[in-house]
């Protein structure tokens, strides 16, 4: 097979991104220069890489099999650029991704941890939905990520092999509402009241779950704000502006203004906070910043 590393990069990052849009976009090109090379790769594998869907783009069971070996390659290629221009790593990187209400409960304690027992280690942080760092997972671009699944804890995704996967916590789902107002002074609201709440939410999007509504919530819902950021979702809040869900193990960073409210009248929605990499024996490093997460939650 004759395949560059320009085209390797681009299965890595269609990959991740799930459409040929977005991989352009990430990458400083052209969708039409991404699909050429898409192209060429499945002219040079002779089959189909990719799989063209209404809801985006996925890897067919070839495009995996290239993806393991590309993340390799690629790897190889930065680590000769490295030797060539005699750059020697001080520090042992670690590309950690946090489902978007992780870091605040988890990173700063993590983080912590580490740099006491392990402070050869760096790492660096990115946010996004469990589907979005799964896809990253895959396509090697982090090398460890913590998601969240609800019950019954199916497998993350159906690729083969399957993620190895560890249990941080387990956490309750709750209602964070204004402190002041109609939930005043209350730790309790019953699913029937929140029907005609005012919602903040994270918008849905293809493959992406809507996050910040009650699931169980009876009718649809009245999401009055749509922000991704957790800072700006809960001082919607605190300033009075609407509810929207949080895990319970977020109380100890709220701001003021913001008060949790157990749900009545629905079975429980608990969230199970993991961590997860590619199968394999994990590098020390790796080792190390999965102890500091499941040590510290």
């Amino acid at each position: 097979m004759d395949i560059s590393s320009t085209g390797l990069r681009v299965l890595r990052q269609i990959a991740e991104s799930g459409s040929f849009t977005a991989a352009a976009t990430r990458l400083g090109y052209t969708q039409s220069a991404v699909s050429r090379q898409a192209a060429s790769l499945e002219r040079s594998a002779g089959t189909d890489l990719f799989e063209r869907r209404p809801d985006g783009v996925r890897l067919t069971p070839a495009g995996l099999t290239l993806l393991r070996h590309a993340r390799t390659i690629l790897d190889c290629l930065t680590a000769a650029e490295r030797d060539l221009t005699g750059t020697v790593p001080r520090t042992e990187l670690v590309r950690l991704g946090l489902f978007l209400s992780a870091g605040a409960a988890l990173l700063p304690p993590s983080l912590a941890r580490l740099a006491a027992t392990d402070p050869q280690i760096t790492v660096t942080t990115t946010e996004g939905t469990t589907p979005t760092l799964i896809r990253a997972l895959r396509s090697g671009s982090i090398d460890l990520a913590v998601l969240t699944s609800r019950p019954p804890h199916r497998p993350l995704d159906g690729e083969s092999p399957r993620l190895h996967v560890e249990t941080v916590a387990d956490t309750e789902l709750v209602v964070a509402a204004p402190s002041a107002g109609e939930f005043a002074g209350r730790t309790t609201v019953h699913v029937d009241e929140l029907v005609d709440a005012p919602w903040i939410a994270t918008p849905a999007s293809n493959s992406e779950p809507l996050l910040g509504v009650w699931p169980g919530l009876p009718g649809r819902p009245h999401i009055v704000h749509c922000a991704r950021d957790w800072l700006t979702k809960l001082q919607l809040v605190a300033g009075g502006f609407g509810v929207t869900t949080v895990p319970f193990r977020l109380s100890p960073v709220l701001p003021p203004g913001v008060s949790l409210l157990h749900v009545e009248g629905a079975p429980p929605e608990i969230r199970r906070v993991l961590v997860a990499r590619l199968p394999g024996r994990p590098a020390p490093a790796i080792t190390a910043v999965t102890r500091a997460i499941t040590s510290t939650a």
